[in-house]
């Protein structure tokens, strides 16, 4: 394989890597005054104490020093701040957290299975072309399958517990009580702190497995113009992976799974920059990356909610290549044509159809 395809392979990767990385550069950063937004009087007052103060950097030696401007968090034992009981802008991410992203996380949550709904009830699903033949093709194998659920089932988890966690106390609180409440949402936490790094390999197991498969090609443009056919129903000749199927691989499961694995580790172990005296994970950056977090859930799931629609009702037929390995030849026909080509094409250079 030449370099010049690897890079074209893989480039869809690098770019994901790259805005991963630049959306956690402001976190680097102390949290300004201005920005900061207070809790109590005490806070208040701290805050106008220190206006004027240069804002130590993460780089900063000064940071982590100052008083009540200590921003690393360090294993018991090395911990200077013990003592450090306010934190300047740790009410701003309370507030953001609670609020405003609380919020966008819900509205999108709801309304995308709403519209979900309407697509179906409005342009149906996409059915097949024709009678089933009763030939069986092989879409997937067992080693394509297993990764594939073990990926969702993590991903499940995840998003189950992440929602109780968010929205608990708000919606489940009021009617479970506090002792039966207090069960579920720390069971929740520690399911969800152990089911991270499992679905973080199982995101990677899945990236190699599939990675092949979800190239670029020319088609996809093709594809593109016509909508999938998801509102006409027009025939859109598709080779193994549709533009669809392909999107939710690179900013789906690529993208945003590096997204959430980067800021979930962060987040399950705050003291993994080490052990010994020196900077750490700023309070301020584990903030940002709760609240990365909290925004690249919901934009996951909903985009899930799509991947599974379609992966189901929207494409009769489909489920069955996931569940069982095999799918008929009039589905392979009417959903990809180009990769039904192919099959028929290699079979006659074979001696015909098996």
């Amino acid at each position: 394989m030449s370099l010049r395809r690897l890079l074209l392979w893989f480039s869809p990767f690098l770019l994901a890597v790259a805005l991963a990385l630049l959306t956690l550069v402001p976190a680097l950063a102390a949290v300004p005054h201005e920005k900061a937004e207070p809790a109590y009087a005490e806070e208040q007052t701290i805050l106008q104490s220190e206006q004027g103060l240069p804002e130590p950097g993460r780089g900063d030696a000064a940071s982590g020093r100052r008083h009540f401007d200590r921003h690393f968090i360090k294993p018991p034992g090395l911990m200077p701040e013990q003592d450090v009981i306010l934190q300047r802008g740790g009410n701003t991410w309370r507030v953001w957290r609670n609020g405003p992203l609380a919020t966008l996380a819900g509205t999108v949550l709801l309304l995308v299975p709403l519209g979900i709904f309407g697509l179906y009830r409005v342009f149906g699903p996409q059915k097949i072309e024709g009678a089933e033949t009763g030939r069986d093709i092989q879409r997937f194998t067992r080693l394509d399958r297993w990764t594939h659920w073990a990926t969702a089932i993590t991903f499940i988890v995840l998003a189950l517990t992440g929602l109780v966690v968010l929205f608990g106390k708000q919606l489940l609180l009021p009617w479970m009580g506090h002792a039966l409440f207090s069960w579920l949402a720390i069971i929740s936490k520690y399911v969800h702190n152990v089911a991270g790094p499992l679905f973080i390999l199982c995101t990677l197991a899945m990236f190699f497995t599939y990675v092949r498969r979800n190239r670029f090609e020319r088609a996809d443009w093709q594809w593109l113009k016509a909508g999938g056919g998801l509102v006409s129903h027009a025939h859109v000749p598709a080779p193994y992976f549709n533009l669809g199927e392909k999107v939710w691989f690179w900013f789906g499961v690529t993208l945003m799974g590096l997204l959430m694995g980067i800021t979930g580790l962060m987040l399950n172990f705050p003291y993994f920059a080490g052990d010994t005296p020196g900077p750490g994970f700023t309070r301020y950056l584990l903030q940002v990356a709760n609240m990365l977090h909290l925004l690249g859930a919901a934009f996951y799931i909903a985009f899930a909610m799509g991947h599974i629609y379609l992966g189901t009702l929207g494409s009769p037929g489909a489920y069955r290549g996931m569940r069982h390995g095999t799918v008929d030849e009039a589905w392979v026909r009417t959903h990809h044509e180009l990769w039904w080509r192919q099959i028929v094409a290699r079979e006659r250079g074979t001696g015909g159809r098996r």
